[in-house]
């Protein structure tokens, strides 16, 4: 029985992880044929990271999304305690991905903006409803908040300069 738990466990963490690199896959799907083509012809801000680095950074940011989910879910499970957490972490993990089906499938970065804005009220939620259950869960949501707080800057400046 208990190695059935454990391999349930690694099961629920593998599970945790893939949803939310899938949400990126379905970003992904938008952003790479726009890179080369609209992207690059788009004034951007001395700031602007090169973009490879954004591929390594989401990569990251998503398994850390993935592993909190996970370890929410391991604390405390799914009901009446973790509803609301889970409930931002989806409502987040939608906004992330429509973020670029507009910023790059739609072109169109002012809506992003404020498509954006949203996420990083929910990332912050999904932080704050997630400490209760794991300080590890809710830590793992500062990276994330802080690449997207800069990608709101970005975002932002791509809005004036173009």
């Amino acid at each position: 029985m208990k190695n059935f738990r454990r391999a349930h466990n690694w099961l629920l963490l593998l599970g945790s992880i893939l949803l939310a690199q899938g949400a990126g896959a379905l970003g992904t799907l938008a952003t790479i044929p726009a890179i080369p083509t609209w992207y690059a012809l788009l004034n951007k801000p001395f700031f602007n990271p090169p973009n490879w680095l954004f591929g390594p950074v989401w990569t990251i940011l998503y398994t850390l999304m993935g592993i909190s989910a996970y370890l929410v879910w391991k604390e405390a499970g799914y009901g009446q305690k973790t509803r609301q957490f889970f409930r931002f972490y989806f409502l987040q993990l939608v906004l992330n991905s429509l973020w670029s089906l507009i910023f790059f499938g739609a072109q169109a970065p002012l809506l992003a903006f404020f498509i954006i804005l949203l996420l990083l009220r929910y990332i912050f939620l999904c932080l704050r409803s997630a400490k209760p259950f794991s300080s590890a869960a809710g830590y793992m949501f500062y990276p994330y908040l802080a690449w997207v707080t800069f990608a709101s800057l970005l975002n932002l400046a791509i809005v004036v300069l173009n």
